[in-house]
């Protein structure tokens, strides 16, 4: 079965790192009528909720950006039950109050996943694209990979690169998930699509943060990139991080990891 055959049979779906916004539409799609199809549970897992998805959706656990390894070891301790001596000392160990603390994720939340799984036979782990730069991508590929090795989900990597590695690690030893770092104040995310705009998406949440209104222009400054961008507010847009969507750019804010801590500055200050 190809990826989107696989997602329309589920009856049990979670999906972390991905927005499932226009440039996933087939993939969103498929979960639509998965649900249609089998009632499947939905659990999106993600910083930013998806109001397109909320119909949809039977949970959705937010987290922290930046804390993807995190979330990945609190899956790791819920769904993996047998395992080989040295995957159990790893789980043992965990830390499970400090990374749920950090990533600002449950672990109740990740009990009630786990109790809405035991009755499903098909269950699918959407792994998408925003993990794929994150810095701790390495220890990221081994834990996604016991997953998969350990448990009976249908593993679904949305990009083929990063599905290949995966596929092919065979080292399972896995490192202590790294103090999170704080992403405070101004994010952006970078929402990889068919077309890029002048635009960054905000809540009214972000907007007063930054002190700034709809249709201003802004700078975006992070490091040595300065972008202009005109400030649009999303009243559908929940929380404190901005979407920039684009295709592609060689500029320091819209490289490696997709969320950025930025300094917001008005052009006409």
């Amino acid at each position: 079965m190809n990826k989107k055959e696989i997602i329309s049979k589920s009856d049990f779906i979670l999906s972390l790192g991905t927005m499932l916004s226009n440039n996933k539409e087939e993939v969103r799609n498929s979960i639509i009528e998965s649900i249609a199809k089998t009632n499947a549970h939905f659990v999106y897992m993600h910083p930013i909720d998806n109001i397109d998805l909320k119909l949809y959706y039977t949970q959705f656990i937010k987290y922290e950006v930046g804390s993807e390894e995190g979330i990945l070891a609190l899956l790791l301790d819920t769904f993996v039950k047998q395992s080989n001596e040295q995957i159990q000392k790893y789980i043992n160990d965990l830390d499970l109050g400090y990374i749920s603390a950090e990533s600002s994720a449950g672990e109740e939340e990740f009990e009630e996943a786990y109790e809405n799984s035991l009755n499903c036979k098909f269950k699918t782990l959407i792994i998408g694209d925003d993990l794929i730069e994150h810095p701790r991508v390495e220890n990221i590929i081994k834990l996604i990979s016991v997953i998969k090795k350990y448990t009976d989900f249908n593993v679904i990597v949305l990009d083929n690169n990063f599905e290949e590695k995966i596929n092919s690690c065979m080292d399972f030893d896995i490192e202590e998930v790294e103090d999170l770092k704080s992403f405070d104040g101004t994010i952006v995310y970078r929402l990889i699509e068919d077309e890029s705009t002048q635009d960054l998406i905000a809540s009214q949440s972000f907007a007063r943060i930054a002190k700034v209104a709809n249709n201003d222009k802004v700078y975006l400054n992070y490091k040595n990139s300065k972008i202009e961008k005109t400030i649009k507010i999303d009243e559908k847009l929940q929380g404190t991080i901005a979407i920039a969507k684009i295709t592609g750019s060689n500029e320091e804010i819209f490289n490696d990891y997709r969320y950025k801590q930025v300094k917001i500055e008005k052009v006409d200050a």
